[in-house]
């Protein structure tokens, strides 16, 4: 009961503890520059959290490195923050590393009259544009006799279509659509009733195709997509908007 007692005293001590003080880990890097030295008395006047340099990462609570949250750039590097805990103490330094005035600290940094560190540099994504090697005019006829039960392929010829089934115009609109037309037999209700040659299994015995199936080729994929990828989506409008 005393040993309880004891602890249940200490408790608030040791959240006090959390809340004025954090493990932080940086690249050594960024401790030889003199930065760190530079920022954590300047957080810790402000806030009277302490900050406890570690040098095993494992043990931090917070780390400037390679992963997390891009923060600033220097060294040849673009340095990131990496928050591990949720104690105030890790927060906050986290939170004041991220507001103007910790980021205007670090790039103040400037031991030898030229600041070292500027904001962070974020890479451009460069999006590869995909080249559709099929034959689109074979994919034209391959789209109608193959999809044309179900899909209106193409405008002013005729063909069955369901009219709850969007036709290739819609789907063309949509942001995944190659993924969409891509793998088509591997989606519902297809799957039940499409064999790719050469992908997909032959269908089970005990259970057939429950309507007559449709078989394809890869070279007829891939004309299809050549065809898709060449139809102007259809213009719906602007998208609906949610009250």
């Amino acid at each position: 009961m005393r040993v309880l007692v004891l602890i249940l005293a200490l408790l608030p001590g040791l959240a006090m503890a959390d809340d004025k003080r954090v493990a932080f880990y940086a690249a050594p890097a960024l401790v030889e520059s003199g930065l760190i030295k530079h920022i954590a008395p300047r957080f810790s006047l402000k806030t009277q959290v302490r900050v406890e340099i570690v040098d095993d990462p494992a043990q931090a609570e917070l780390v400037l490195g390679p992963e997390g949250r891009a923060l600033f750039s220097g060294l040849g590097e673009t340095w990131h923050l990496d928050l591990r805990s949720d104690t105030k103490g890790a927060q906050r330094f986290a939170e004041w590393l991220t507001s103007q005035v910790g980021s205007r600290t670090i790039q103040s940094f400037a031991p030898d009259g030229d600041a070292l560190f500027t904001e962070p540099k974020v890479q451009k994504v460069v999006v590869a544009k995909v080249e559709m090697t099929g034959d689109a005019v074979a994919g034209q006829e391959a789209s109608w006799a193959k999809c044309g039960r179900c899909h209106v392929t193409e405008r002013g010829r005729g063909g069955f279509g369901i009219g709850s089934t969007p036709s290739f115009f819609v789907m063309r609109g949509f942001e995944d659509w190659e993924s969409r037309f891509a793998g088509f037999y591997f989606l519902k209700p297809h799957a039940a009733f499409t064999q790719l040659e050469g992908v997909t299994d032959p269908f089970p015995i005990d259970r057939p195709s429950p309507i007559a199936p449709i078989e394809l080729t890869l070279d007829d994929l891939e004309a299809i997509l050549a065809y898709v990828a060449a139809l102007a989506p259809a213009d719906l409008g602007k998208p609906l908007e949610h009250q």
